[in-house]
């Protein structure tokens, strides 16, 4: 069974808070009841929780209401930042202890303050992997926050936003800021039961924001659904806030990418996903399975870690001094990156404007990719981080499908697809460059199909 609570969305948050029956200090109060709860994962989760200002926060956004001013869709909501985020007067440790005595940073990251400008009240920064490389969401530094299925069994959340995940799902806050490299975003979003929504890179800044690969970074929210993520998308990206609805299922047209994305899955995924498949085609939407063989040579695409793995050696090569401080897992895959040469860099390159124009050819008289976020369930704890080898075989299993929406340059919500207390399965419903506001319309109408069935 799931311990996770039942997260209210933010249409259902904010139509309370317009009519009086809660406030934001409340919702604050709450999610802080949640954080500190001992047998909780709060400790795990949170590496600092901001009690004062988020008080302070609260108050004044409660004041504003009262006076008639909302500033956004999430005017009040309380909201975690992901570690590698720059908070102003914080320091900024990505989940390492190598910057635990760095100095403080002197502003928010654009996206922290974005969000705060909006009127969310930011609770805390979450956990993640050591310098977000890693999706299995192990942290040897911190801890590694439980998976809210089967908590007694102690499974792992997904990375590299661990924290965020396991604070969407246990209500310790309505939306977790996240960023997604290789699906650091989806993955924790699909093994912790919870939405998340990875933009196209380039439409929310990365400033401020501890860097993995300059080239696939993108930073986005983990929430409670499909309009949740909307809603705090367009202020990350800056967008004036419009009506948001899902598109009708009946007549969409949704490419099944035949490939290694749909092959060797988990029984209970691959159960969920025929599920969902059919469902969506008794509501009316055309699925058509569409070879794919540009899915099938990721070898190509993440040899030597890829971009993320030169990028990050460059990124941390002034560290590499101080390699026994690294959690030793992600020191290796540091180090992997330097046999990338510069020749082969530039190929790779070449080799993804292939890959995208090979891909959006194929799926342009579609409306989404679909697939599953990650081909297993969660593994435990214990039988994923006890050794080398299990650790990098998951980690591994665990990023397969999501890294290519990365390398497409595209953009893709995780949606649960599970049946009622079954493991967190997710759905990715995928699409192309700046395609964003139909995907998450798109992504909408199977979420609402999958849950009236």
């Amino acid at each position: 069974m799931t311990s996770a609570v039942q997260t209210q969305t933010v249409a259902q948050l904010s139509a309370e808070l317009a009519q009086g029956r809660t406030s934001s200090s409340a919702l604050l109060e709450r999610a802080l009841a949640r954080i500190a709860e001992p047998a909780g994962e709060g400790a795990r989760a949170f590496l600092k929780v901001y009690t004062e200002t988020a008080r302070a926060e609260a108050e004044h956004s409660d004041r504003l209401r009262r006076a008639g001013v909302v500033r956004s869709a999430v005017e009040g909501l309380p909201v975690s930042v992901k570690d590698l985020f720059d908070v102003g007067g914080d320091v900024t440790r990505a989940g390492s202890i190598l910057l635990a005595g760095s100095a403080a940073a002197a502003h928010d990251a654009p996206a922290v303050a974005r969000l705060r400008a909006a009127g969310a009240v930011i609770v805390g920064r979450t956990n993640m992997v050591e310098f977000a490389f890693g999706v299995v969401g192990s942290n040897p530094h911190y801890g590694t926050p439980k998976n809210p299925f089967e908590r007694s069994v102690g499974r792992v959340p997904g990375g590299s936003s661990s924290g965020a995940a396991v604070a969407v799902a246990d209500g310790m806050c309505t939306m977790g800021l996240g960023s997604d490299t290789r699906g650091s975003i989806r993955i924790p979003a699909a093994l912790c039961g919870v939405t998340g929504f990875k933009p196209t890179a380039s439409r929310v800044p990365r400033d401020g924001a501890f860097p993995l690969s300059y080239t696939l970074d993108s930073v986005g929210p983990l929430a409670a659904s499909v309009a949740c993520c909307a809603a705090f998308d367009a202020v990350l990206a800056g967008e004036r806030a419009a009506a948001f609805a899902p598109l009708p299922l009946t007549g969409l047209r949704l490419m099944l990418p035949r490939s290694s994305v749909l092959e060797d899955l988990d029984a209970p995924v691959a159960a969920a996903f025929a599920r969902a498949l059919a469902t969506l085609e008794r509501g009316g939407a055309h699925v058509v399975e569409v070879p794919m063989p540009a899915f099938d040579r990721q070898a190509e695409y993440f040899r030597a870690g890829g971009f993320a793995g030169a990028e990050a050696y460059a990124i941390h090569e002034r560290f590499l001094s101080r390699l026994g401080e690294y959690d030793p897992r992600v020191g290796k895959r540091v180090v992997l990156g330097k046999d990338l040469g510069a020749s082969e860099y530039v190929a790779l390159g070449r080799l993804r404007a292939a890959f995208i124009e090979e891909v959006t050819r194929a799926s342009t008289p579609f409306d989404a990719l679909l697939m599953p976020t990650v081909p297993c369930i969660a593994p435990t704890i214990a039988e994923s981080t006890g050794g080398d080898d299990d650790y990098f075989r998951w980690n591994a299993r665990i990023l397969r499908n999501a890294g290519l929406v990365n390398f497409l340059d595209g953009c893709a919500v995780s949606v649960p697809c599970q049946e009622p207390g079954a493991a967190p399965v997710g759905l990715s419903i995928c699409g192309t460059a700046l395609r964003d506001p139909h995907i998450l319309a798109v992504a909408a109408a199977v979420e609402a199909a999958l849950a009236a069935a």
